[in-house]
């Protein structure tokens, strides 16, 4: 089957690579979409996958083959994969938390086989069903949408907060979807693209603003007009200190973008303004489920979510190229497909 294969020095190339083996208690999955990720964008771009490896976590499909012990799947069921369970039983998972579960093996992300591919294996345990009023492409954003409730969750965000996000990539994006959903309606985006500022502002961000127009907090003491909660989805270490220093008393900042500049952290205006700063790994408890629930509900702007045109498996390194750039504002989805 033609797969998206890493070649490094940050080239992906198409290739023919092995069906994967179905297991006693697998499922297969014809992959029908696969959303592009931060993370892959690092792993090719800055050359941190493992020549070899095929990426793309961000997936939805369809059944085609079950182990002899699989039970309750048929072919032609429509599905996502949910993550491998927590232990349910340690200090994280009892607070909600199984993504950081404390008993898990600790995870070789350069080792994954991924959905930028045909067909892909998955334990049938992990499966779940796309509802009927959900379409199987806009369940591709399924597993990032299930990473903003997560985000929003540790957030405590509420609807009379006043929120900031930087970065309107599409993880900003759909942070503001996913309040704007909750009910959580005053949220600033940041953002330098202008095509992403003008996305912020048709899913209903009520102000857009560029970097620059952030002021320098004031020693000891809050900016003009601060927030209660900041999202930094952007990975970039200027615009998490910008961040903190928008931030109220009290205030929380939320990590959600990765990036390899580390961000310097003004501990002193932690220290008076009581801040609290958190990293957002993954997803909650019943994290999945949320996602699809919600993204079934009508209430998310998935056109505006979703770029219009797929791409194939030939032109992934392309639209990485223009996501890392901020060329392109919603998520990519990939159509495992092989164009002429």
């Amino acid at each position: 089957m033609p797969a998206a294969v890493y070649v490094g020095d940050g080239a992906l190339s198409v290739q023919d690579v092995p069906v994967p083996t179905v297991g006693a208690t697998d499922a297969l999955v014809a992959v029908s979409h696969c959303g592009v990720c931060g993370t892959d964008l690092h792993l090719v771009l800055e050359n941190r996958a493992r020549p070899g490896s095929v990426l793309g976590h961000e997936w939805a499909g369809t059944v085609v083959d079950v182990g002899p012990e699989v039970r309750g799947w048929d072919v032609g069921a429509r599905v996502v994969a949910g993550p491998t369970p927590g232990c349910g039983s340690c200090r994280a998972c009892r607070r909600g938390r199984p993504s950081v579960c404390l008993r898990r093996e600790v995870p070789d992300f350069l080792a994954f086989r991924g959905a930028f591919s045909q067909l892909v294996t998955v334990p049938a345990t992990q499966l779940l069903t796309i509802p009927d009023g959900l379409s199987t492409r806009a369940a591709a954003l399924t597993e990032p949408t299930a990473i903003a409730l997560h985000t929003i969750s540790l957030s405590g965000a509420r609807p009379d907060d006043r929120i900031l996000i930087t970065g309107g990539g599409p993880v900003g994006l759909l942070t503001l979807a996913v309040l704007l959903s909750r009910g959580v309606t005053d949220v600033t985006m940041v953002e330098p693209s202008p095509r992403r500022r003008q996305r912020a502002t048709d899913i209903g961000a009520r102000e857009v603003i560029v970097p620059d127009d952030l002021p320098e907090g004031p020693m000891g003491r809050t900016v003009d007009a601060p927030f209660t909660v900041a999202f930094e989805c952007s990975g970039q270490a200027r615009a998490a200190a910008a961040a903190l220093d928008q931030l109220d008393y009290a205030g929380t900042l939320v990590l959600v973008g990765t990036g390899h500049e580390l961000p310097r952290i003004n501990h002193n205006r932690m220290i008076i303004l009581e801040l609290t700063i958190v990293g957002a790994f993954n997803y909650d408890t019943d994290g999945f489920s949320h996602a699809l629930q919600l993204l079934a509900s009508g209430s998310m702007p998935i056109d505006l979510l979703v770029e219009p045109e797929d791409v194939t498996l030939g032109g992934l390194s392309a639209a990485m190229d223009a996501l890392a750039k901020g060329e392109i504002a919603g998520k990519v989805l990939v159509r495992p497909e092989v164009s002429p």
